[in-house]
């Protein structure tokens, strides 16, 4: 487990998936990170790559080859490499294997950084293409936050999100783990959205953020407590909690890529929201915590 500190806040990231598993104040030792149950959802903020969401039965075809993969992708699974640390920073590093090209035929690196800085934890992930033609990946991130923060006697339904620009929002909804594209709808965050595990009865909320920088902020309606996510250019971006069998967490996801939509062909060249990346090129993705 690597732990960076500050004045503020501490903050401990796990090299199994380079996940982060635990943000504490310092002052009131309140924990923001959901710390995982099996009867709801046992991670806390797992990287999603090479894909975002489920492929239609597990299955992709590139090249007249099928592959296999479950959801979201594999790096949520295996040990990153630790390539630099300090107290306030530490870059990770997955490289391809055979085991993943076994599942996934390109070659690949996979850094992520933590950065903390004050209040702010910074998370960049860093895509380059190490094979010799193009490269198709979605990658997506996924913390999930305790709710509530840390009053012993406030409830889920204390707690709101309010998405900034406030506007109606066009949403994708979930035909089972596939995206419905054909029946998008809106969703009025004009106002604060109130939380209740009813919400999420569906599954998650998914945004289209048409990559126009959006801030997410999960708060508190009976203290000061809260959490804002910004992130600059994502197309899509989930919120969710799980049900039936509820949580007490709410996920907070920007994503550069999307679930299979109905009736998809299979094919990863025709996947909606793939990311294309030429031979050696890098591709940055980055996102904001603030904890208040």
């Amino acid at each position: 487990m690597i732990t960076l500190k500050n004045d503020y806040l501490t903050v401990k990231i796990n090299e199994v998936g380079a996940e982060l598993t635990s943000v504490v104040d310092a002052e009131s030792q309140a924990e923001y990170m959901w710390q995982g149950s099996s009867k709801s959802w046992n991670r806390h903020a797992p990287i999603l790559f090479p894909i975002v969401g489920r492929l239609q039965d597990d299955t992709f075809t590139y090249d007249g080859q099928e592959y296999h993969m479950g959801q979201h992708g594999f790096a949520r699974d295996h040990t990153f490499e630790i390539e630099t640390v300090s107290d306030t920073l530490v870059t990770l590093k997955l490289a391809s294997s055979t085991e993943t090209r076994e599942k996934y035929p390109f070659d690949f690196v996979l850094r992520v950084t933590f950065e903390l800085k004050d209040h702010v934890l910074s998370v960049q992930d860093q895509v380059t293409n190490t094979s010799t033609g193009e490269m198709l990946f979605s990658l997506g991130g996924h913390p999930g936050f305790n709710v509530p923060f840390d009053e012993p006697t406030a409830d889920f339904t204390d707690y709101q999100v309010t998405v900034s620009p406030r506007q109606v929002y066009t949403t994708l909804p979930l035909k089972g783990a596939s995206v419905d594209v054909a029946n998008e709808g809106t969703l009025d965050l004009n106002q604060p959205l109130k939380l209740d595990h009813e919400l999420f009865d569906q599954d998650a909320k998914i945004l289209k953020l048409n990559e126009v920088e959006t801030t997410v902020m999960l708060s508190s309606t009976v203290n000061d407590h809260g959490v804002a996510l910004t992130v600059q250019n994502a197309p899509y971006l989930g919120i969710w909690s799980a049900y039936p069998n509820t949580g007490n967490f709410v996920c907070i996801e920007p994503w550069w890529g999307i679930a299979d939509p109905v009736g998809h062909n299979g094919e990863l060249k025709d996947k909606l929201g793939m990311r294309r990346l030429a031979a050696n090129e890098t591709e940055s993705f980055t996102y904001q915590v603030s904890y208040f």
